[in-house]
């Protein structure tokens, strides 16, 4: 079971591969505010990846939850608010969340923030996912606009490799 923030599960429902959340955490729980975000926004804009997400909210897989917001220690979004407040009230120390003033704001928080590279990189590892197919998603990833500096894109394909050894 672990915390989502909106960016890992836009950007996986893009590319139709959301399950491997499923497939390696079991449980989603993401905010209310992030759940208007991807899926009651997303809808609006006729977004394809709002359908696919909330259909793993009716499939009961990713749970929506009401959270009290803490105290932040940087400026961040509301939906990022909401995602470190429900990690932090429900005691699950890591998050999923990709932007980086997100992350250091969980970090000072005393959680472990990690993102969608990181889930990629781990159903490498349990053989989820075999290593050309780790090398089309990310491929397909960057094609629907996701941001990722090339000293991260470069130590993911090393990390990728070393698995393969």
């Amino acid at each position: 079971m672990i915390v989502s923030n909106a960016t890992p599960l836009i950007y996986l429902a893009k590319i139709n591969r959301l399950e491997l959340l499923q497939k390696l955490f079991g449980k989603i729980i993401i905010s209310e505010e992030v759940k208007k975000e991807v899926v009651d926004e997303g809808k609006k804009r006729s977004a394809n990846d709002a359908v696919i997400i909330e259909q793993a909210i009716i499939a009961g897989w990713i749970t929506v939850h009401k959270t009290k917001i803490i105290e932040m220690p940087i400026l961040i979004d509301l939906g990022e608010q909401a995602t470190i407040s429900l990690a932090k009230n429900k005691e699950i120390p890591i998050v999923l969340i990709d932007e980086i003033s997100a992350r250091t704001a969980a970090k000072l928080l005393g959680l472990t923030p990690k993102g969608t590279i990181f889930v990629l990189l781990k159903v490498l590892k349990k053989k989820i996912i075999q290593h050309n197919e780790f090398l089309a998603i990310l491929q397909q990833l960057i094609k629907e606009g996701f941001r990722l500096k090339e000293e991260i894109y470069l130590a993911a394909l090393e990390e990728a490799r070393r698995f393969e050894r």
